[in-house]
């Protein structure tokens, strides 16, 4: 079976992602796709990694998980989604012990052992320091950021860093990322990525977060242009999609306003510069693939 493990990260879908993949669950069940609703696994994942810092999973905690979660024959399940952003970390311990999500890399091979003889899959959504910093803070009870950073400087904050661990703690692991801010052109790719379904075929909400920053003229015209040209590749679609934004995109929905002391305009640029370096870098990681549009 394979395990598709979304992690997040924090502040970037708000569970979109999963939202998406449900919409479309019952069109892929008979093909051996299973997305389960998070009431049924969330804790349980959280319970049994927590169990497992302590002593090895029981013999059958994975058939014990998987009779628990799944609706259907496991035997009859050949890829299973799961979402679940606070697997790694809550928000107010991201920077716990000075290190960005510092439990990842074992927490996730706890999950390789529960699945054990599964080929575990991660997938995350990354996000500019400069807004996903305060952007987690605030969904914090920090009353300071300096208490949530916990000595940590924002400017060396990487996600290579993370991927790096990651990568080398637990090396079985494939890793697909993709930039939270590339999002509304990459969605149907990142859905059908996780699905495991062809890139040309169609997904119910393939433009949702599309629509969330185009005007409502905008997004019609869009359509209407999608209905006259149905054989364009995915490749001419994001450049459509652009040159829709370029006309059509609803400012208030795209700009992100920061009020914290010290950050101003050339410090968040100089903080998106070495976001921008970092995702570079992680593009020529092997064993990581980047979503890129």
């Amino acid at each position: 079976m394979q395990v598709i493990l979304h992690t997040g990260v924090h502040c970037t879908d708000e569970d979109r992602v999963l939202k998406c993949l449900l919409r479309n669950a019952d069109t892929w069940r008979h093909e051996g796709i299973a997305v389960p609703g998070p009431g049924k696994y969330r804790q349980l994942l959280t319970d049994a990694v927590n169990s497992m810092a302590n002593a090895e999973p029981a013999p059958d905690a994975r058939d014990v998980l998987l009779d628990t979660i799944l609706t259907v024959d496991p035997e009859n399940v050949d890829r299973l989604v799961l979402s679940h952003e606070n697997l790694f970390s809550v928000p107010k311990l991201l920077l716990g012990g000075g290190r960005l999500y510092r439990k990842a890399e074992s927490r996730l091979q706890m999950i390789c052992d529960l699945f054990q003889g599964d080929e575990v899959e991660l997938f995350m959504g990354l996000r500019d320091p400069a807004t996903f910093l305060p952007a987690v803070f605030a969904a914090t009870p920090h009353e300071t950021l300096e208490s949530f950073l916990n000595g940590v400087d924002p400017a060396y904050v990487r996600w290579s860093d993370l991927i790096r661990r990651i990568r080398t703690d637990v090396p079985q692991v494939p890793i697909t990322v993709w930039c939270n801010e590339d999002t509304p052109l990459i969605w149907g790719e990142v859905i059908r990525e996780m699905a495991g379904i062809e890139l040309t075929r169609k997904i119910i909400g393939a433009f949702d977060v599309f629509s969330d920053i185009i005007s409502t003229e905008g997004m019609k015209r869009f359509r209407a242009f999608l209905k006259e040209h149905p054989n364009i590749n995915e490749m001419q679609k994001r450049r459509v999609m652009s040159a829709f934004l370029d006309k059509y995109a609803l400012d208030e929905a795209i700009e992100e306003e920061l009020d914290l002391p010290g950050w101003d305009e050339a410090y968040v640029d100089a903080l998106t510069d070495l976001y921008d370096q970092d995702m570079d870098l992680i593009a020529s990681m092997p064993g990581v693939t980047v979503i890129a549009p």
